[in-house]
């Protein structure tokens, strides 16, 4: 079978493309037939590692988010998954077994069931932007703990950079939950992207007073913030955050530092919560991955161009090519299609 792999660290092109042998799932495993592997920015940053040039021993298959059937099953899994449909979540996670390959070995409880109403580009583009999403909206003082209709009923949300992957998944996940959704980007198309995504507001940071116009919408401030570029937000989020509300920072777009007003955060009990996903607590995890789930079944997410999320299909052999349009920032869902 086919595999992406690299054996040291550097620029895409040190991903090269071979034929491997198929291993047999051990226990705890399940062998999934890959039809698509999704890439995020964790995968080229991993790729990357601190500095070009240093050898990974065993080579490493990247990507944690896929989503296929189960052609076997191993020792202690049950027997009746064996073809069953499933998306993947940190399948590359202190592993070598990525989902960049035809067929993966995957942690029984990491290949989720997928239902027949969800294509294999959905599930594909769940794992770390879902999950990360979900984190980003469950750490305020007074939770909830997990995602469902009603869960952010009465509360106003902000999502910073609404047409990224992640603040699609959060868009998504809000509305699910019953919660007012307002998404800041920085131009007209990203706008649109956004209120697809099902934004009740959206704001063009680059040619409105943010802070006023979210007072507008939310006169008493917004409960929760999902942000991208705290060097760059850090003040705007202050200023507008209501009292016990909390920001979830889960990258450092626009700078790796920041300062926080002292006051302002004071007064209003404000929480800031760092959420890198592979370090959350497994019960939160766990309790992402079933509300995620809950979610794809009721139909509550979507991807493509009509819920925000444009998707990029590559070969395999591209994938050098698919982790450079991530790394450049490609605006939606980069995925390599492994049946091409």
């Amino acid at each position: 079978m086919r595999a992406a792999v690299y054996s040291r660290t550097g620029d895409p092109d040190v991903l090269t493309v071979v034929d491997k042998e198929s291993a047999s799932p051990g226990p705890g495993e399940v062998l999934v037939a890959i039809r698509y592997s999704g890439v995020n920015p964790t995968d080229w940053k991993s790729r990357r590692g601190s500095g070009p040039g240093q050898p990974v021993e065993p080579a490493q298959t990247p990507h944690h988010d896929g989503a296929g059937v189960i052609e076997s099953v191993g020792p202690g899994v049950d027997a009746a998954r064996h073809g069953q449909r499933v998306w993947t979540w940190e399948a590359a996670y202190a592993r070598p077994e990525g989902t960049a390959q035809q067929l993966a070995l995957i942690p029984a409880a990491h290949a989720v069931t997928l239902p027949d109403s969800a294509g294999f580009e959905l599930g594909a583009s769940l794992g770390v932007p879902f999950l990360t999403a979900h984190r980003c909206l469950t750490v305020a003082e007074d939770g909830p703990e997990r995602l469902g209709p009603g869960a952010l009923a009465g509360r106003v949300i902000l999502v910073a950079g609404g047409a990224g992957a992640v603040g699609n998944a959060a868009i998504q996940l809000a509305r699910w939950a019953d919660a007012t959704v307002i998404s800041t980007v920085s131009s007209p198309s990203k706008a649109q992207l956004a209120a697809a995504a099902g934004a009740d507001h959206v704001v063009n940071y680059r040619e409105q007073d943010v802070v006023a116009e979210v007072r507008k919408i939310a006169p008493h401030g917004v409960h929760s913030i999902v942000e991208v570029s705290p060097a760059q937000n850090a003040e705007l989020d202050a200023a507008v955050l209501a009292n016990n509300g909390s920001v979830a920072i889960y990258a450092n777009n626009g700078g790796d530092s920041f300062s926080l007003p002292v006051r302002p955060n004071m007064t209003t009990n404000a929480r800031w919560q760092f959420v890198l996903l592979y370090n959350v607590p497994h019960g939160a995890k766990e309790r992402a991955v079933d509300s995620v789930s809950a979610a794809v079944a009721a139909g509550a997410v979507r991807v493509g161009d009509d819920a925000g999320l444009p998707l990029h299909r590559y070969a395999l052999d591209d994938i050098a090519a698919a982790h450079q349009a991530v790394e450049d920032g490609a605006v939606g869902k980069v995925l390599i299609d492994l049946q091409a």
